[in-house]
């Protein structure tokens, strides 16, 4: 059988299996893409018009906003329409109808605002939110295609990097929890509070802050750590990373592994995806970060970093321990 047969076959097979497939939001979803579409082009083309016609005054700034929200419409309605599986996008939107929510609100201090529009605007867009509401969990029934999509269970981020440290120093930097927020960009503190718990406090979209308090469930010194989070948590959470000898004496290979339940459940995963949250890409960006703490005791942030991080990255006053191949400090 010929290449062009085999590609031929496969999409065949392809067709039939999403016949087969349960279907998601049926006709609502595709018309929710053509809506975000057809708004994001008018809200591009003609922002001042558009502020206008919602109440929010007309100035400069106000048109820049009502541009970003258009040129994210066109992108999910973009989303929605080509993809199979659109149950991912149609969280987006239901994420950007909450901040759109928040954008009305804030705009009634601007100048120029008139209240009445503004509530109607309000109410159109809650209108709207609930019908992405409804055509996600319809998609998100039929398919789980998207991190922000699924019923239930929490997000998994995998991360490993190699650092050339040797592990007992790697081991020893993570084990002094007070030093996580040199790294993960999302953490705003850890404070120990005894030997096993600490309290962890960390930002989200939007500058929300979420606090918890976690224990650690296995310390294997320089092999293996293990964490959860504690009833009452804001953030349900659990990880563990494992210090692993390099290949070739090129020092320790770092593995993390974490599971974690988004505020707000799938809302609140599609509001951070919609702000460049996304888990995997932050969790590089946090081990590159600690590897180049390890090795030159600084970070060197890339333009895709300094996009996530929100805030700068301060240095600690404590020098970073270096230790001999055998484990002791020099």
């Amino acid at each position: 059988m010929t290449f062009t047969q085999n590609a031929a076959r496969d999409r065949t097979a392809a067709r039939e299996s999403r016949r087969d497939q349960p279907q998601g939001g049926g006709a609502l979803t595709p018309a929710l893409g053509w809506f975000s579409l057809g708004l994001g082009l008018a809200q591009v083309a003609a922002p001042e018009a558009m502020t206008r016609l919602v109440g929010a005054g007309g100035g400069r700034r106000e048109a820049q906003t009502m541009r970003a929200v258009g040129l994210r419409e066109i992108a999910t309605g973009i989303g929605i329409l080509t993809q199979d599986r659109p149950a991912g996008w149609m969280w987006t939107r239901v994420g950007g109808d909450v901040m759109d929510l928040a954008i009305l609100a804030g705009a009634s201090s601007s100048r120029g605002a008139r209240p009445e529009r503004l509530a109607m605007a309000g109410a159109a867009v809650l209108g709207v939110l609930a019908l992405d509401w409804l055509s996600a969990r319809q998609e998100s029934a039929a398919h789980d295609g998207h991190p922000a999509a699924r019923e239930d269970g929490p997000v998994h981020a995998r991360g490993a990097v190699t650092i050339n440290r040797p592990r007992e120093e790697v081991y020893r930097f993570w084990r002094q929890l007070d030093t996580l927020p040199r790294f993960m960009s999302h953490l705003e503190a850890v404070e120990p509070v005894d030997a096993t718990r600490s309290r962890w406090r960390a930002r989200g979209p939007m500058n929300t802050t979420y606090a918890w308090e976690a224990e650690i469930t296995e310390d294997r010194p320089n092999e293996r750590l293990a964490w959860r989070s504690l009833p009452g948590a804001d953030v349900d959470n659990a990880g563990e990373v494992r210090f692993e000898r390099a290949t070739g004496g090129r020092g320790t290979v770092v593995r993390v592994d974490l599971r974690y339940t988004p505020p707000y459940g799938r809302a609140g995963m599609a509001l951070a995806y919609l702000f460049g949250r996304e888990p995997g890409a932050e969790m590089r960006d946090d081990l590159r970060a600690l590897k180049q703490i390890l090795e030159t005791g600084e970070v060197t942030m890339s333009d895709a970093m300094l996009g996530r991080v929100r805030h700068p990255a301060q240095p600690d006053p404590r020098p970073v321990p270096h230790t001999s191949d055998h484990g002791r400090p020099v």
